[in-house]
């Protein structure tokens, strides 16, 4: 196929993916949960105003939100999903009060017996009481009623009651999560909040109207509410994987007529060796330090998360809950990952830009040098607006825009989104300008050039995404913006930029046909974007989203794993690279973490992802740590360890003249691959897979409770975390050391 034909293509794709990703987007919004005017009982008393609803849902992101359990399935995993755990207690509650009124204890009932207040119980729950015309939801007054005792129950868990201690414990919540601000009391804040719990809640039980199916598609699984799988879900279920079975045969046969070509004969020197780092090239290096700093607070952050899920209040003794809690340990943890990766990626463009054009633009280095402080203070400004977020020092207002915003992945607060997003538009301006005479030349490598710039632009703009929701917007809409950021942003075209920047330097060292890499590279594209981009609804199916979603989200999902099918090659042809000539292995271990992002690719995206991405698995097992495994092994498996590959890149054009300290840095990589294999194989998963068994055989709720998850056996399979997560913050403590190494001389061995 010619590359005029694959662009097309591609054009085809992207535009095709974005008009049905748009159009359902409209749809979720045409079809959401109603946010009412009001909840009132059958007797005429307000249990509360819509307002306090969408408060209560703002008070909920000022503790940590979805780091401090989670709503509808996505967020943490220490604490319960608030919505399954609340509709849990609200039927156990329901189901007394529905006996008691015949006189009868429920829980000295025959099982037979039982079965008829679990008729009447899913009867009064599903039936959807919300009136289009006035805005009301109408509660019965025994529902009113256990509102209230459930109410009194959480305020004593949120509002530091003594009884509650231990539970707070295995929940690893601070003492008081919830504290005066705005002129309001704690209780009145809470009171917020407890609405939003009932709203949420309220919405995962209510069949949708003209159906017998929740607004979350019956999710969370539970069946003595009636919510058990629909039909649906095994359906498209059933379908992805015989359509992935079809891509999988396209595929191959394509593979197994265009594949790239080597290079008859390798060049005898290192082409790139001569190439003479300018200004700003050189200035990138600072940014790989920062990467350093950054990875090295997000291990240590990490190190104290894992350690809350085995002593909720302390780590190893010493009481840093009031000072470092759980909240913002967890959020700095995934913000900092993404930052780190990010800014490597964004340093390597920096760095072959003007590699590429052979031309410095002027004051190129002082754009590198203003963007990179612009880094450091959006970095800074966002981590300390998290601490002061979450441990109640801003009000409402104050918290979303410069607090934390209680969306996993998008935590930041909005003032530091804009700055980041003003930040890429920089970056991306320095780019453009630095590519220009090289887009200008028309060369064979023009195509490469151009997509190259394409998945700059899409890394520059998509980041906006995450600025089309409000400060209360409805959830079910800022979840599907926030997955255009996570899924779209960083697992989408910051994949496809690293496989193209991958593809031109290895075209650099003479390695590839620059005409076969091309037509690769844009046919790689096509396969991972064609999946990916409507893949994005795999992460919506239980966010209060239509049925619509839910299929494309399977069937598009299920193409995302095609690509994976073929990465042991990959990986064989980029071992096969590092050993074709003798100057080549100074690019070695580069090229090994190439090498081991296929295998976390295969692994963490491949198999761990679709373990849980059909709809019918994705029911039962949403936010329990099977989803932290396929977190773990590709956030930091696939795109970390990438970005860690070409950082490495950068460092062999800016010290080119030594060969390096391999027994450091291959020490680095062996602990970082080993370490995130134990940490995730040995601890995370057998934790996910006696989750899933409980979620599977029970309900939801009980996976997630402490109860499950504060046996014995349980909190053993949470220490062993200790030998992976010591193997990988050994690794990226040396790799740090070596980067500094190559500046201070103990990881240079003589001239190359």
């Amino acid at each position: 196929m010619t590359p005029k034909k694959l662009w097309l293509t591609l054009a085809a794709v992207i535009i095709g993916s974005f008009a049905v990703l748009c159009f359902y987007g409209v749809e979720i919004f045409r079809e959401m949960p109603p946010f009412p005017n009001k909840v009132v009982t059958e007797s005429g008393e307000t249990l509360f105003e819509g307002q306090d609803i969408k408060d209560g849902q703002n008070v909920w992101q000022s503790i940590g939100g979805q780091t401090v359990g989670s709503v509808w399935g996505h967020g943490a995993y220490v604490a319960p999903d608030w919505t399954a755990d609340y509709l849990h207690r609200e039927s156990e509650l329901m189901l007394s009060e529905l006996a008691q009124k015949d006189g009868k204890v429920y829980a000295q009932l025959a099982e037979a017996d039982k079965a008829k207040y679990k008729v009447l119980l899913q009867e009064e729950l599903r039936k959807n009481t919300f009136d289009a015309q006035t805005g009301v939801i109408t509660f019965s007054d025994m529902r009113a009623k256990v509102a209230k005792q459930l109410r009194n129950y959480y305020a004593k868990l949120f509002l530091n009651d003594p009884s509650m201690a231990k539970l707070r414990n295995a929940y690893a919540m601070r003492e008081k999560s919830v504290e005066a601000v705005d002129g309001l009391s704690a209780e009145q804040r809470f009171d917020k909040m407890d609405a939003f719990f009932a709203w949420s809640s309220w919405v995962c039980v209510t069949n949708r109207p003209n159906s017998d199916v929740s607004y979350t598609n019956n999710w969370p699984h539970d069946p003595v509410i009636g919510n058990i799988a629909p039909t649906s879900l095994h359906l498209w279920s059933g379908f992805s994987v015989l359509l992935l079975l079809f891509c999988v045969g396209i595929l191959v046969y394509y593979y197994a007529q265009h594949k790239e070509e080597h290079v008859s004969k390798a060049p005898e020197t290192d082409p790139m060796r001569d190439l003479k780092p300018t200004a700003s090239m050189r200035a990138v290096l600072k940014y790989i330090w920062v990467v350093g700093a950054l990875m090295l607070v997000q291990m240590i952050s990490g190190v104290i998360t894992a350690h809350y899920g085995v002593e909720g209040d302390a780590f190893f003794g010493l009481p840093i809950q009031e000072i470092f809690p759980y909240a913002v340990s967890r959020s700095w943890h995934v913000q900092l990952a993404i930052l780190w990766i990010a800014t490597s990626w964004l340093a390597t463009g920096l760095y072959i830009a003007p590699a590429v054009s052979g031309v410095e633009p002027k004051y190129q280095a002082l754009g590198v040098n203003v963007l990179f402080g612009a880094l450091v203070f959006v970095v800074a400004g966002s981590l300390a607006g998290q601490w002061f977020g979450v441990m109640q020092k801003l009000g409402l207002v104050e918290n979303f825009w410069f607090g934390h915003q209680g969306y996993e992945y998008v935590e930041l607060g909005r003032l530091w989104q804009i700055l980041l997003l003003t930040g890429l538009v920089l970056w991306l301006f320095l780019m453009i300008r630095a590519l220009i005479p090289a887009l200008k030349r028309k060369d064979e490598s023009r195509h490469l050039l151009i997509l190259f710039v394409i998945a700059s632009l899409a890394i520059a703009f998509f980041y906006a995404a995450g600025l089309m929701y409000g400060r209360q917007t409805h959830m079910a809409i800022a979840e599907y913006w926030r997955w255009w950021v996570v899924h779209l942003w960083v697992e989408g075209f910051f994949e496809v930029f690293a496989t193209v920047v991958a593809s031109f330097l290895f075209c650099r060292l003479g390695l590839l046909k620059i005409k076969s890499a091309t037509i690769s590279v844009l046919f790689s594209t096509i396969v991972f974007l064609a999946g990916g981009i409507l893949g994005t609804f795999h992460h919506l199916y239980f966010s209060a989203t239509p049925t619509a979603v839910l299929a494309l989200g399977a069937t598009f999902s299920a193409m995302e794993l095609v690509p994976l099918v073929l990465i042991g090659m990959e990986a064989y042809h980029n071992y096969q690279l590092s050993r074709s000539t003798t100057w080549i292995k100074s690019y070695k271990w580069p090229i090994y973490c190439f090498i081991a992002m296929c295998f976390w690719n295969f692994l963490g995206a491949g198999i761990f992802g679709f373990s849980i991405n059909p709809p019918i698995a994705l029911y039962y097992l949403q936010g329990l740590n099977t989803t932290a495994v396929h977190g773990h092994a590709a956030l930091f498996g696939v795109y970390g360890i990438l970005g860690i590959g070409l950082m490495l890149f950068v460092l062999r054009g800016l010290y080119p003249d030594y060969e390096w300290n391999n027994k450091l840095i291959g020490t680095a990589f062996w602990c970082i691959n080993i370490g995130l294999l134990l940490m995730t194989v040995v601890s995370i998963l057998p934790i996910g897979i006696l989750q899933a068994h409980e979620s599977i055989t029970n309900a939801y709720w009980s996976a997630r409770s402490a109860e499950f998850m504060q046996q014995d056996f349980m909190q053993t399979l949470r220490w062993l975390r200790i030998p992976g997560d010591t193997f990988v913050a050994l690794g990226e403590v040396l790799l740090v050391l070596f980067i500094i190494g190559l500046q201070f001389g103990w990881s240079r061995k003589g001239k190359r």
